[in-house]
């Protein structure tokens, strides 16, 4: 086959512009290494499969479409996409229906969970990243007492003495800023995840 010893950007450029078995080379060439990185993440060959499979179907669209931009950068690329599939995969495994009738937001537990595995990390710095997103947006004295309660675990009455003001204000204060960030959650469509 004329594609063999050819370079991924090469074969990229051949496949987008009609050469199908272009895209085959680049399956063979890189199938053990993406399978084994979703593998490493899932630990179930049939799950990992299908995510195989759904990583393939994307790289394709985006090929098709003219969206792919990574020249010379192919295995990293598609890489990411299994990446964003597997967290995409363990967003919808595990969901964590909001009690609106708790001030305590579920995703501070999850924060300060120390398990050690794969899946918890991924799902955790998705977590961490998406609350640090939605703290920008809240008002400066409810992200302030946010911080001091749940990252520095300051009381309500230490929170008032640095911020000099009364313990029903720093209280009514976290109220403000959980009711504040459950709309902002549901606004946004975040889906909180359970490691």
């Amino acid at each position: 086959m004329v594609y063999l010893n050819m370079p991924d950007a090469t074969l990229v450029n051949y496949y987008i512009a009609g050469g199908e078995e272009a895209l085959e080379v680049l399956i063979k060439r890189h199938q053990s290494k993406i399978y084994g990185f979703i593998f490493s993440k899932v630990s179930d060959a049939e799950l990992a499969n299908d995510i195989f499979q759904d990583t393939f179907i994307k790289v394709i669209n985006t090929l098709k479409s003219g969206r792919y931009n990574e020249e010379g950068k192919f295995l990293p690329w598609v890489i990411r996409i299994a990446h964003n599939l597997v967290m995409d995969h363990y967003r919808k495994e595990k969901r964590v229906q909001f009690q609106y009738d708790s001030d305590e937001l579920p995703i501070f537990s999850f924060i300060k969970d120390d398990s050690n595995t794969i899946e918890g990390d991924l799902i955790q710095g998705q977590i961490e990243a998406d609350l640090h997103l939605l703290l920008k947006e809240l008002p400066e004295d409810q992200r302030q007492v946010i911080t001091m309660r749940m990252y520095q675990d300051l009381s309500f009455k230490e929170i008032a003495e640095q911020t000099d003001v009364s313990i029903n204000t720093a209280l009514g204060r976290m109220r403000y800023a959980l009711l504040n960030l459950r709309k902002l959650i549901d606004e946004k469509n975040i889906i909180l995840t359970e490691i």
